[in-house]
This record gives structure tokens, sequence and C-alpha cells, in this order.
């Protein structure tokens, strides 16, 4: 039996190559961040808001309720963690959301998607989730991408870690690990190899 998988989004930096919250930027009549809970195959989502959450609470009202108690939206329950030291960068968002995970669900995997990086389309990610190793990262053209699939005996590891560290990162954390912890999938969908970090990317990204 496949086991149950969270899908946590990192939306903590501070935008400042687009020029706005990632997560806030219109698609498809909504925000880029409730288009990628909907596009979730799963039923449990963690978002992980820093510099802008305010921003965020503004515009989405919910998230504001979601840091108390899951809010239920597309069928998902929707949790909402503020990284308190968002200037320590993405890892230190991520660490922030597996605290408060490892506090009330302990053995989960979970799916780690930074904001700019579209979830790609749902045949493709059952490939990931349905893959249980360690670690499972996608892969396109030999190239890997997001999000990347953590099981809880190596996530828990991480919370270990000091974010001042410079090994607090997880690409270095995961290149620590044994060959046979890591599972390379194959996928036929490069949004995964994407990064929507400016204005120009994002135009492209929606008028294609």
């Amino acid at each position: 039996m496949k086991s149950k998988t969270t899908l946590i989004i990192l939306a903590g930096g501070k935008s400042s190559r687009m020029g706005f919250p990632k997560g806030l930027l219109k698609h498809s009549s909504t925000y880029w961040v409730l288009s990628q809970i909907k596009n979730y195959t799963e039923q449990e989502v963690y978002i992980g808001l820093g510099f802008d959450y305010q921003y965020y609470f503004e515009a989405i009202p919910w998230l504001k309720k979601a840091v108390e108690s899951p809010q239920m939206f597309e069928q998902k329950k929707v949790n909402v963690v503020i990284n308190q030291t968002p200037e320590f960068g993405l890892f230190s968002t991520l660490q922030a959301v597996l605290k408060v995970l490892n506090s009330t669900e302990t053995n989960k995997n979970i799916l780690a998607l930074p904001i700019d990086v579209p979830l790609l389309e749902s045949s493709e990610l059952e490939k990931i989730l349905s893959k249980e190793n360690q670690i499972v990262i996608p892969i396109y053209n030999n190239k890997k991408g997001h999000p990347v699939k953590l099981a809880s005996t190596f996530w828990k590891s991480l919370l270990k870690l000091n974010v001042t560290d410079k090994k607090a990162r997880l690409d270095l954390q995961i290149k620590k690990r044994n060959a046979s912890e890591i599972t390379f999938i194959e996928t036929n969908d490069a949004s995964i190899l994407k990064n929507l970090n400016t204005p120009k990317e994002w135009q492209e990204f929606t008028t294609t």
C-alpha cells in the first residue's frame, strides 16, 4: 500500500527578482499558490511562509487561520507555518515546517516544492509518490529537479541541523547519503526544471 505524502510548498523567500510575492501571482483566475495546491493529488499540504506572510494573509485571509488549525481547500487540509528566520534561506523554511510536522505526524513522507517550481502533472507526479525510498528525485533529460520526496527517517535528520551552518542545505545533505537510499525517477514533464524567478520567466511560463 502506498504511503501518504504531505506536500510542503516553500514560499518564505523575498521574491526580490520577481518584485512581488511569487505565490500571489495571478494564475488560472486564482493565485499561484492556490493553483499549486489544487494540482496536488493527495490530501495534506503545508505552506511555509516567511518574508511576505502578511501579504499572503491579506490576499487569502483563510491562510491566517491555517496557522492555528488546518483549513479545507479543494478537498485538502492546508496548514501554514511562518518561518521566523527566513533570512537563512530556503532550508530554514523547510526546517520550520518540518518542526511543526514532526510534532504531529512523525512517519509521513514529504514532498518538498519551492514556490517557483510548477508542480508536475498528475500522472508524472504519481511516479514519484508511488516510489518508496529515503529520497526520490525526478529527472528530465538527465537533469535533477523538484519536487523531492523524502521519507520521515531522512527528513527527521534535517531537524538536527543549525540553519546558520553552511551545510544546512537539502542538496548537501542528500549528497551525504548512500546511493542505495536515493532513487531517480525519469519524467516526461520539463516543469521539474523550471525556476520562475523573474517577470520574464513568469510571462513565458503563462503564455506557452
